[in-house]
């Protein structure tokens, strides 16, 4: 009896299931990646059903969602993932910024997620010694999940794939190796799928330079709108309804744009769970999604606040509130700084300033010399220039580096970060690795055109061993352009001593394209360079040292020599 049965189930259609259908029947959420674990309830974000469900739509064929964090973007992959796997067998692909963090979440997130949810399980086992599966590549009866980097070109080619999902987009470079935009790269591999799906998704960076922004744009441009609990008029949640009586976040609530009335958090949350997608124009085949963090579950007003107000600080601490929490582009007005208004701000200090609490050196190496800028730090990026100076001679000798010994000796900065490109990196390697113990690192600019600042886990892959660290040297000029924009003494503002007005120029010597990435507008560019690197080897600093300690040790305080006895030794 039970083998008829076996064979008549063989012949009988599946029932058809959406994502989210299929993520509430299946889905067990693992505890390695989610602050819920156990059994997924989509009812829980309900704005996560329409997304989910429009990849299952064959009305679509691209799904685009431009949010914030803190809304379950990773979550959704990965249901849609385990849909395919389990549901509808097809060849997939996600897509990471790097092949390093394609990696991570291969290891992460999938494997957890194939470990704790049983039809998953059994398709692609986690402990299983016979799986031909690797990190980077999952095979499954009918399909195949690839893990790729959007740095690599080689792990975007040659496989079909009916499944595309590219995750964080705006942190792709502009190019994977000399083979052009990695988006477009991958989308040729779906062209042979009549029912393809390209999913992508990301935080917005800067406007008219970020990917997901333009997507978002060609869709058909969806925003969750969710019914007022008093006056029952459905709206679209905006950071400027949220209002708190001053000094005050718990006071924190949202108020309706129609009727005033306040909203506490269960109250939002409860009137999310009624809301529903809106188009705000129309698309044959891409469904758009925007989201800010006031829709997610897992965030109070109060914290939302609380991190809007630490933001003020710095340009660069409000962007990045603006793309994370509210999922939006930052407008950059970089174009504005010019070098003669940063001389105007020339002062009469000598030394080192008593607010400065770091003080690190950023090395720029050329073939005939090296150029250091000690730089001193003080709350919340307040910085000083304390000194700038030429080491002529080719680093290939000996002499060249001991000059070098000589400036960090006189200076002792807490740390020190040097380029290790062009064509002295030999050297370079040889005199940080004779000094591996004294915070002297190694670091090299990465491709990638919104890496993060600093990289705290380094590449040991050299004739030195040395530990080399890849530095977002992209985003560090956004943030240092932006820090330059201050004009108030205070948080990020920018202290500089008498210095030529060419350092000015070298300092102001770049400008953002439309791609995103910086350029030189003249030759030399030196005294930025020294400050990317002396800025994030303040950040890497913080790293190893779990964060940025924006305090200084009281000095004690030296007691009297007795005069009336006098010791020999």
């Amino acid at each position: 009896m039970e083998i008829i049965k076996a064979f008549l189930s063989a012949f009988t259609p599946k029932p058809k299931l959406t994502i989210s259908e299929w993520a509430d029947s299946y889905r067990v959420l693992s505890k390695e990646s989610a602050s819920e674990a156990g059994k997924w309830r989509t009812s829980r974000a309900e704005y996560q059903r329409g997304i989910m469900d429009a990849v299952s739509n064959p009305q679509f064929k691209q799904i685009v969602v431009m949010s914030s964090a803190q809304v379950g973007k990773t979550s959704i992959l990965e249901n849609i993932i385990g849909f395919y796997v389990h549901y509808e067998p097809a060849p997939i692909m996600v897509l990471q910024p790097t092949l390093e963090m394609a990696q991570a979440f291969s290891k992460d997130r999938l494997d957890p997620m194939f470990r704790d949810t049983p039809v998953l399980n059994e398709i692609i086992p986690t402990q299983s010694r016979k799986s031909n599966s690797t990190i980077l590549h999952k095979k499954f009866n009918g399909g195949h999940i690839t893990m790729a980097g959007a740095n690599s070109a080689a792990s975007l080619a040659s496989r079909p794939i009916k499944v595309l999902l590219a995750d964080e987009v705006d942190r792709y470079p502009e190019s994977a190796g000399e083979e052009g935009d990695p988006v477009n790269l991958a989308k040729k591999r779906t062209t042979t799928f009549w029912d393809k799906k390209i999913f992508l998704c990301s935080t917005p960076t800067i406007k008219d330079n970020s990917r997901i922004e333009f997507a978002y744009n060609q869709s058909d441009m969806r925003k969750f709108f969710v019914p007022c609990p008093e006056c029952g008029k459905k709206q679209y949640l905006k950071w400027e309804n949220v209002k708190w009586e001053k000094y005050n976040p718990k006071s924190a609530k949202y108020f309706c744009e129609i009727c005033g009335s306040g909203w506490n958090d269960a109250k939002r949350w409860e009137a999310i769970s009624k809301g529903e997608w809106i188009a705000q124009k129309e698309s044959q085949d891409i469904a758009g999604f925007h989201l800010n963090e006031i829709y997610s579950p897992w965030v109070k007003l109060e914290d939302m606040v609380k991190n809007f107000l630490e933001a003020q600080k710095t340009p660069a601490t409000l962007k990045t509130f603006i793309n994370t929490s509210l999922g939006e582009t930052w407008e950059d007005d970089s174009e504005k700084l010019d070098y003669t208004g940063l001389m105007k701000r020339i002062e009469d200090y000598q030394g080192i300033p008593d607010e400065v609490i770091y003080l690190t050196a950023g090395v720029d190496t050329q073939d005939d010399r090296l150029e250091i800028e000690i730089v001193g730090w003080g709350v919340d990026y307040e910085s000083w220039s304390i000194d700038y100076l030429i080491l002529e001679g080719d680093p290939a000798e000996m002499y060249v580096w001991q000059k070098l010994d000589e400036v960090l000796d006189r200076y002792k900065p807490n740390a020190v970060g040097i380029d290790t490109g062009g064509h002295k990196t030999k050297f370079v390697y040889q005199y940080v690795a004779k000094n591996r113990f004294k915070n002297i690192f190694a670091f090299k600019g990465s491709s990638v055109l919104n890496a993060p600042t600093i990289n705290p886990r380094p590449n040991r892959n050299n004739e030195y061993k040395v530990p080399l660290y890849m530095v977002g040297v992209n985003t560090i000029k956004d943030t240092i352009y932006s820090f330059l924009s201050i004009e108030d003494i205070g948080a990020g503002y920018c202290h500089f001593p008498k210095r030529d007005e060419e350092y000015f120029k070298q300092l102001t010597s770049e400008k953002r394209e439309q791609n995103g990435k910086w350029v030189k507008t003249r030759h030399r560019n030196e005294a930025l360079d020294c400050r990317v690197y002396a800025y994030g080897v303040l950040e890497l600093l913080g790293a190893l040292q779990g964060g940025i300690r924006w305090y200084k040790k009281k000095k004690k305080k030296s007691q009297p020599k007795d005069k009336g006895v006098e010791i020999e030794f």
